[in-house]
């Protein structure tokens, strides 16, 4: 496995706000997610690192994540995606193609 370092948006905007925030969309769920799965699993846990971030950019496609140094973008990632995501990418390196947004640079940048 190689090494991988995610940043999950946790951003929380005020209520209301027009553009929302990932993390009224359930991204502290799935850094929480991400984290327990880290801890009980050694290959992981010695291999990956989560951050957690303030505003990546894409609200729209909230809740966002990149992962690196591979710069695959997700986008509306929820709870439920976490193992699919270990597995396939995180372990495997292969991208959860349903959820990828951008590979190599942020969504919406030329």
């Amino acid at each position: 496995m190689n090494f991988k370092h995610l940043f999950i948006c946790v951003n929380q905007r005020p209520p209301g706000h027009p553009m929302g925030s990932c993390a009224e969309k359930g991204s502290r769920d799935i850094y929480q997610k991400f984290m327990e799965k880290l801890q009980m699993d050694p290959e992981l846990f010695m291999s990956v690192v989560i951050t957690p971030t303030g505003c990546l950019g894409p609200c729209g496609m909230g809740p966002t994540m990149v992962v690196y140094p591979d710069g695959v973008w997700y986008g509306n990632v929820r709870p439920e995606d976490v193992e699919e995501i270990v597995n396939s990418h995180l372990k495997n390196d292969q991208p959860v193609e349903r959820l990828v947004v951008s590979k190599g640079k942020p969504p919406g940048m030329f």
